[in-house]
Order: C-alpha cells, then structure tokens, then sequence
C-alpha cells in the first residue's frame, strides 16, 4: 500500500490542473444558471460574465493592482512578525512542560476574540495606520504557527535525537542539524496557511481601521450595495490566496530534503540535509574515536544500557 507522499509525488500534472479546472468549469455554470433563471434579483447575485466586465474594468484603471499590493504587503509583515514570535515559543513549548501550562491557555483563549471586535482596540492602543492591521494579521497566525511547530518538534523520532546526543549534538547544533530540518514540513505548512490567514486579518483591519488595501474597497462597496464590485474584489481575494497558497508550497517542495540529487527517496534513511545520514563517531572525533562507540544509527542492547 502506498504511502500518502507517494501518491502525492505519483499524480499526474495534467490531473493536477485539470481537477480545479473541472471544478471551476461546473461552479461558474451554476452561478450563471442561477445568474440567468431570475429566481434571484441581478441586484443581489451578478451573472459571472458582468463580474468578468467588472474586474477587468478595475484592473485596467490600476487602482485595484495598488490596493492588492498594499494588501499583500500588510499580510507579509503581519505574518513575519507571527513567524519570530511564533517559533521561539513553539520550541519552548514542545521542550519543556512549564512552558506548555504557561502559555497553552492564553493562546486558546485568542482564538475565541473575534478579529472585528479586537480591532477597534488596536486602534485605541495604537492608532490608525499600518501597524494596527500589522498586528491584527500576527494575532490570527500566532496560534495556528505556533501549534504546527509543536506537532513538527514532537513527532520527531526521539531515536534520531538520541542518537545525535550520542555524536555530540546539542542544543544550537540540534536544532539547525536535527530539528530544524525534521519539522521543516510541519512549520512551512503553518506558515502557508497562516499567510491566507494573514490576507483575512489584513482586509478584516482595513474594513474597521481603514487603510489603502482591498478592505477598503469592500468597505464602499458594501456601503453602496455594490455587488459587482463586491464580487470582483472578492475573486482578486480568491486568486490571491490561491497564488499564495501555490508558491508556497512550491517553496516546500523545492526544500524538502528528499529532493537531494544523490537519490535519497522517501524510503532513506533519514538525516539532517539533504536526506544525508548523520556523520559517524569516527568522523566526528577523528582516528582516536573508541571503535566501540555506536553509530547514529545503531541501537544500544538492553544489557548495555543496564550495565
């Protein structure tokens, strides 16, 4: 039976993209037939080709390309800012016990503040303008980044890590040699959907702070019950999430370990870069190491260990 990555690794290019395309094919020729029955007024629900006439209308003026950059530069900084909190308190949280009951409980209780109603505060505390939106984008990732580098720290091998106690390795050295690379996986995945996060908070805080950003175009739009606007701005939300979503994790494959040009597979061994085993004792300590020293790849017999 075949492993989820294999199956993954083993799909077609052309069922890759072809399946959305599909997809998308019969969700437009839904809305167009409920566009086009008059069982919903035009006024509420816009048949696909006027919001097609719409968005190209806005992107030729230039005015919505502005605003999507300024979105996607409110997003990037929100989730950076959540990315250097989030890790250092993910490692603490996955290593020691005190840090998990210390922190745990706050960082569930985010998560039940809705965004609307903790950016009024913001601006109270810091006033309008960029850093508010900045903010309120970290505190919608926090939580979510946080979790996945703890599930990437705990679900590695404790037989790895013992094994690189064993060679020496320990605390920088663990984390950029062993840890690090091991829950490359969980953490990217945290990121990726923590910056379509990101686009939430920041349209989220342009809608109540105002800024230059998409939010603020809803925000008319929804002022003057313009619902082809809305469903345009609404499709440039979409795509950009998706394109995010994409590159990301174009990101992931392309740094992931197994990718390594010696033909190290998902079936290898294991190790720190590029899917490379761990260095030996006798590499590590030169032509003085004890030959009986085990390997990073050895077990310890149960009679040893008592001794």
């Amino acid at each position: 039976m075949r492993t989820i990555k294999a199956v993954r690794a083993a799909m077609p290019l052309g069922l890759r993209i072809g399946a959305p395309v599909v997809v998308l094919v019969v969700l437009l020729a839904a809305w167009q037939f409920v566009a086009s029955s008059g069982t919903v007024p035009t006024a509420l629900l816009p048949g696909p080709g006027r919001v097609l006439a719409r968005l190209v209308a806005d992107l030729r003026t230039g005015a919505l390309l502005h605003r999507t950059l300024a979105t996607i530069w409110e997003a990037v900084l929100g989730c950076a800012l959540a990315t250097v909190v989030a890790l250092p308190i993910g490692y603490l949280i996955a290593h020691l016990r005190s840090a998990d009951a210390a922190f745990s409980p706050y960082l569930a209780a985010s998560q039940a503040i809705p965004a609307v109603a903790l950016a009024p505060l913001l601006v109270i505390w810091v006033g309008y303008g960029l850093t508010p939106i900045v903010l309120l984008c970290t505190l919608l990732v926090l939580f979510p980044l946080v979790l996945s580098t703890v599930l990437g720290l705990r679900t590695i091998d404790d037989e790895i890590t013992e094994a690189a106690e064993l060679d020496g390795a320990s605390g920088p050295a663990m984390i950029v040699h062993i840890e690090a690379p091991m829950a490359r996986a969980a953490i990217l995945t945290g990121i990726r959907n923590g910056f379509t996060l990101s686009i939430t908070g920041a349209v989220v805080g342009e809608f109540v702070m105002g800024g230059k950003g998409l939010g603020m175009i809803v925000s008319v739009e929804s002022a003057t019950a313009d619902t082809t606007g809305l469903f345009a701005t609404l499709i440039v939300l979409c795509a950009l999430a998706v394109a995010i979503h994409a590159a990301l994790t174009l990101v992931e494959r392309l740094t992931d370990p197994y990718r390594a040009s010696d033909g190290a597979g998902p079936g290898a061994e294991p190790g720190p870069v590029l899917g490379r085993p761990l260095p030996s004792a006798a590499a590590v300590d030169g032509p003085h190491a004890a030959p009986d020293r085990p390997g990073p790849g050895a077990r310890i017999p149960d009679e040893e260990l008592i001794a």
